[in-house]
């Protein structure tokens, strides 16, 4: 039988702990017997788990006869493992274990160095602060997890979720994954990835800054086609010398900020509008309906009609 083996670290998050717990141990395959074997593992018998304390009632040498281990986010993703668990972690990967990560549990693995050089992804809140303290990891905020075949990552909250069970139906096929993301009140998998989550915040405006007229002015005419020439018409510059403030002020281009401030200003609209999308497209700056779905897709990872769904 496969054996998992969930790795409680300090201040790990419930949540996070309780979905491979719960979604391997309840797995079945096609003759009733269970595919998984699930044992919670951690460097002491008692673990604090925030609201509760947590018995443990395995330790890190567990970790060796696992075929899997699943590594939950904690409470506080920059509080790197002990050195015990650094080793125990980095002994499993010599010995070819599968081991993934769930939300800020990426963070744990990235303290091994056993991602570097690779892609991964945390829940998108914590995105920058990975890619920040591990400059060698590819850090992806879009999806919602990564498999590098052995190493695996997932986002936050429900995309743990994903991740078991894709890891199931590697291990199982897709008629035991169905059955268990039915057991979850889950879709095997889920349209779009983490971008349709995040928060894309107006871009923001330098105060004081000689761009500060025209982009508020960009902002109150976001539904009005705007070509290059004319931003630069307006801010008395040429199209050479608005590109260059842009990128000193906003880290970006002219048309890339408009953009940017479409898209919210359409996501605001399909959460709290009963508006069709080709009006919303319209309202927003957009030429055609084809355009707006195309541009809000490969912004957010999904359709402004899934989003509406997901948010409204």
């Amino acid at each position: 039988m496969h054996s998992v083996a969930v790795l409680a670290l300090d201040r790990v998050i419930p949540f996070d702990l309780a979905t491979p717990i719960e979604v391997f141990a309840r797995t079945l395959l096609p003759d009733g017997r269970p595919g998984y074997q699930v044992r919670v593992c951690a460097e002491r018998p008692e673990i604090d788990a925030g609201t509760f304390t947590l018995r443990a009632p395995f330790g890190l040498d567990e970790l060796r006869a696992a075929d899997t281990i699943i590594v939950p986010g904690t409470a506080d993703p920059t509080a790197s493992p002990s050195p015990a668990v650094c080793d125990a972690l980095r002994a499993a990967a010599a010995n070819g274990t599968r081991i993934a990560s769930i939300c800020s549990g990426t963070f744990a693995l990235a303290a091994t160095g056993l991602l570097d050089g690779l892609r991964a992804t945390t829940h998108w809140v914590a995105a920058e602060l990975l890619a920040t303290a591990h400059p060698a990891i590819e850090v992806d905020p879009a999806v919602l997890y990564v498999d590098n075949g052995q190493i695996l990552t997932s986002a936050g909250a429900a995309a743990g979720l994903d991740l078991c069970l894709h890891m199931i139906r590697r291990d199982y096929g897709s008629a035991v994954a169905a059955h268990a993301a039915r057991l979850s009140v889950m879709p095997l998998e889920r349209e779009g990835g983490q971008a349709q989550f995040i928060v894309h915040d107006h871009p923001p405006t330098p105060r004081g800054s000689a761009l500060e007229p025209l982009l508020q002015w960009l902002e109150d005419n976001l539904g009005t086609e705007l070509t290059l020439d004319e931003m630069a018409g307006k801010a008395g510059v040429s199209t050479r010398t608005l590109i260059r403030r842009f990128r000193e002020h906003t880290g970006t281009t002219p048309l890339q900020w408009l953009h940017r401030a479409r898209i919210r200003r359409a996501q605001h609209l399909l959460e709290t509008t009963a508006h069709t999308v080709e009006r919303i497209g319209a309202q927003v700056g957009f030429g055609s309906p084809t355009a707006f779905r195309d541009r809000f897709k490969r912004t957010t990872g999904v359709s402004p009609q899934h989003y509406r769904r997901s948010f409204s």
